[in-house]
This record gives structure tokens, sequence and C-alpha cells, in this order.
């Protein structure tokens, strides 16, 4: 997504962040194997993991989940129910995959790694127009 936004040149208007519902590699670097797979399309990924917090629902106006457990983790967070209304699934931006959810891709090769990359391409270009249509005034 952090390469769309610099791509459309929308820094200023769009905050982007990433954070996992577990504490498994916080402080860690993306998986070289996902770093791979997006410098083959162009994309370098950067920053380090950290674990979502609630306070996240104050700072963001959409949180997405990649998957049906990272979307309940992330609604059992919730302060209220407006702000489980910001909580969606990554996958209902796609425009070409059918996948609800993105799977992951870490106990398997490199392909399932580019097909995620692939998958959530498809996501943020669909999430950049909705954004662009709904929340930006340009």
């Amino acid at each position: 997504m952090r390469h769309l936004i610099r791509q459309h040149q929308l820094e200023q208007e769009i905050i982007c962040d990433s954070a996992g519902t577990a504490s498994y590699h916080i402080g860690s670097s993306p998986d070289p194997r996902m770093t791979e797979a997006a410098a083959t399309r162009g994309i370098v990924l950067t920053g380090a993991a950290r674990q979502f917090q609630r306070s996240d629902f104050q700072a963001f106006d959409l949180i997405l989940a990649m998957d049906r457990d990272n979307y309940a983790d992330i609604l059992r967070l919730a302060p209220s129910k407006e702000d489980e209304t910001k909580v969606r699934m990554m996958c209902e931006f796609c425009r070409h995959h059918r996948d609800r959810e993105v799977p992951d891709p870490y106990y398997g090769g490199i392909d399932g790694f580019q097909y995620v990359v692939d998958l959530l391409l498809d996501a943020c270009e669909g999430l950049l127009e909705h954004i662009s249509a709904v929340h930006l005034t340009r």
C-alpha cells in the first residue's frame, strides 16, 4: 500500500501502517522471502513488525484484517461499536482475485509469497480506489 501511496503522491493525505495481532515477530524486518517477492514487482518493503494496539482505533479511520482470525482478534479490542465499523477484511477490496482471506505463506515456498504479493497488490489498488472515492477531496 505504501508503494501505491508513493506512486500516486498521496503521502500527505494517507497514513498507512502495519501491525500483527500476535506478538511473534515484534521488531523484526519483513520476511526475506516476502521482501524478495515484492522486489520482483518493484516494491521495497521497509519497517519493523509491531503488535496491533487498542489505541490504533483512535489513530486510524480504517483497519484491515488479513484473515478471519485476525478480524476476530481486532474486534475483541474495539472500544466501541463505532470502532468495530472501522474493521474490514483486506480481500473485500480485491478487484480480480476471489480470495476472501489472505493466505499465510510463512511455512511454504517462494510461490506462496509471490501469490500473496499479487493478491495484496490487487486489494491495495481497490483500497486506494475506495479511499480516493470516499475519503479524499482532491
